[in-house]
């Protein structure tokens, strides 16, 4: 699933194109991507003006006027805008089309269909914007912001940072990498962290995530950007997915391993766990 630097790097490339243009029309093709009646949806976009497009945790955002359309791309979901009427040869399972008024369109594209589309106007958008957590780039996001989050749980540290209302945007990928750059056991309490190991995670997590964006993003099977190019941060995994290659730090095998329903990696030796008590 997109993580917080995909979606950065998406909905940077769609804010090249698509700001100032306005919605003549939406085409629901399939209901299920749409929250709620998909009628009231087509009728809340229609006839507005795209100001910006940004990002909100790991979904795409964009600023109409009085509305907004939030985007969560799922699994399998693609926002491909195109010049002309014609649908954009990329599309192969669109889902909903965006008609703009200059004959261009944008659409969204879903082989899974596990994304999912919302329009929010003003109390909505407040209202949902609080339910997550800070985002992990902002100003506000400081070390002491972070351990203060930490000190409320006793969830392991890589289940917390998953816990997009805890922090908005980090997924398992960069979760595992900034723990691997910060030399955190994936299974530690977050409330067990101190000061120290704290300020370590702030950096790793920020550094990750920058990286991430710099490269447009990791792909592993479908994501692309919004000109349909491959992230290539893969290239740059240090734990992730590597179980059994050697640490690039020390050498040791990277093990995987499973809490919480999802996989972890982490190197027994940089990263190790608790002693037993």
């Amino acid at each position: 699933m997109p993580e917080l630097p995909e979606a950065e790097t998406i909905a940077r490339g769609l804010d090249l194109v698509l700001p100032g243009r306005t919605v003549r029309s939406v085409e629901v093709l399939r209901p299920d991507v749409v929250r709620g009646p998909p009628d009231e949806f087509a009728g809340a976009v229609s006839g507005r003006r795209i100001r910006d497009v940004g990002r909100r945790g790991k979904n795409i955002v964009l600023s109409l006027d009085l509305v907004r359309v939030v985007v969560n791309l799922g699994m399998t979901g693609r926002v491909l805008t195109s010049a002309g009427a014609h649908p954009d040869a990329r599309s192969t399972h669109p889902a909903v089309v965006f008609h703009l008024e200059d004959g261009g369109r944008a659409t969204y594209d879903d082989v899974r269909r596990f994304g999912m589309l919302s329009a929010l106007g003003p109390r909505a958008w407040r209202r949902w914007t609080r339910s997550l957590g800070p985002e992990p780039l902002g100003r506000t996001f400081t070390a002491a912001r972070l351990g203060e989050i930490l000190a409320a749980s006793r969830a392991p540290i890589r289940s917390l940072l998953l816990d997009q209302r805890r922090i908005a945007g980090v997924g398992n990928i960069y979760a595992v990498e900034a723990l691997w750059a910060a030399r955190i056991d994936p299974r530690t309490p977050a409330r067990l962290l101190d000061p120290a190991r704290v300020a370590r995670l702030h950096r790793a997590l920020r550094r990750v995530l920058r990286s991430a964006i710099a490269a447009g993003g990791t792909t592993l099977r479908n994501y692309r950007d919004a000109s349909g190019e491959e992230g290539r941060f893969g290239r740059a995994l240090r734990a992730y997915g590597r179980s059994g290659e050697p640490c690039v730090r020390c050498r040791a095998p990277v093990e995987r391993i499973v809490f919480g329903g999802r996989s972890a990696f982490r190197c027994p030796r940089c990263q190790p766990g608790l002693p037993a008590r």
